[in-house]
């Protein structure tokens, strides 16, 4: 099938046809970082950069190792460091990065809807999301899904608990989303005071208030990062007493589940080590399924080719 998208904003219009285009090219890539000759020439000639208005070192780390391993140049745009720290306005910087030829955008903002409104801007540059907000982070979402398909296969019927800190996180909507897509049973569970208003306009089957319960029934146990500089805002009694009831320990986990987590963690709050470090542990897996998901990314949106 053809691929017509060149922004990534978010998957809210993905259905499954795409998430399989995606996942079978995602595959390939995977597979060719083992190969000696894993740079390619795909994206030679085409200039991305990476426009990050927040910390970040896997997203922004993998999809530079992406843009590299395509072929394509690649130019890290700090904003500390640039002319926005002066003054300018981004529109401006947006249209100067665009008057030096540049092909893409790889964004990454605070603010919910930056990357649809540089979209607006620019609309002959490939603009890819790296997340936005607590809104969307779509390219986790993806290479959560390829790492969870290369080792379960078919996601049809199978349980998923998304546990933690849903209200504040960019991963938890586009996660459930892509899940839910591939046929997966998602389910939240949390503190209440870290769930959304609008918990149904995240389209997941159920809120469990028994974690524990949910996490003993679930296939795919997928564990947020609870956010410690929010902590003062008296979210929840204590680190300690959210690991007790929220928190995945050994007891807590099937023998055929598999554990994920988008990174970084916090060992004894959302997760104990020897889950973490445990046989039934993705998260490894789940690093190095960032790099090929952004470069299926990349050539889906830089490359357009049939697949």
């Amino acid at each position: 099938m053809s691929w017509s998208r060149k922004n990534l904003f978010d998957l809210e219009d993905w259905d499954r046809s795409d998430f399989e285009v995606f996942l079978e090219l995602a595959s390939k890539h995977k597979a060719s970082l083992d190969t000696p000759k894993r740079r390619g020439e795909l994206l030679r000639g085409r200039t991305v950069v990476n426009l990050f208005f927040e910390p970040s070192t896997r997203t922004r780390t993998s999809f530079e190792m992406a843009e590299q391993f395509l072929g394509a140049e690649v130019i890290n745009w700090a904003s500390s460091g640039s002319s926005l720290s002066k003054g300018e306005t981004l529109r401006d910087t947006a249209w100067t990065l665009k008057a030096m030829g540049i092909d893409s955008i790889v964004m990454r903002h605070g603010m919910a809807g930056f990357p649809m409104y540089l979209g607006k801007l620019l609309p002959d540059v490939s603009i890819i999301n790296g997340g936005d907000g607590a809104r969307s982070h779509p390219t986790q979402a993806l290479l959560d899904l390829l790492s969870a398909y290369e080792r379960l296969g078919s996601l049809d019927g199978v349980k998923m608990v998304v546990a933690g800190d849903v209200k504040h996180s960019r991963v938890a909507r586009s996660v459930a989303k892509a899940f839910r897509t591939m046929g997966a049973l998602v389910s939240f569970c949390g503190p209440r005071s870290l769930m959304p208003s609008d918990l149904g306009s995240f389209g997941v089957s159920s809120y469990r208030e028994n974690a524990k319960d949910a996490m003993r029934e679930a296939r795919i146990v997928y564990l947020l990062r609870i956010q410690r500089e929010r902590q003062d805002q008296g979210l929840f009694p204590s680190f300690e007493e959210y690991h007790r009831f929220f928190g995945a320990s050994r007891e807590d986990i099937s023998e055929d589940a598999v554990v994920m987590h988008p990174g970084p963690i916090n060992r004894g709050v959302e997760i104990a080590s020897d889950v973490a470090d445990g046989p039934n542990s993705l998260i490894l897996d789940q690093v190095r399924s960032g790099v090929a998901a952004r470069m299926a990314v990349l050539e889906l949106c830089l490359g357009g080719e049939a697949i």
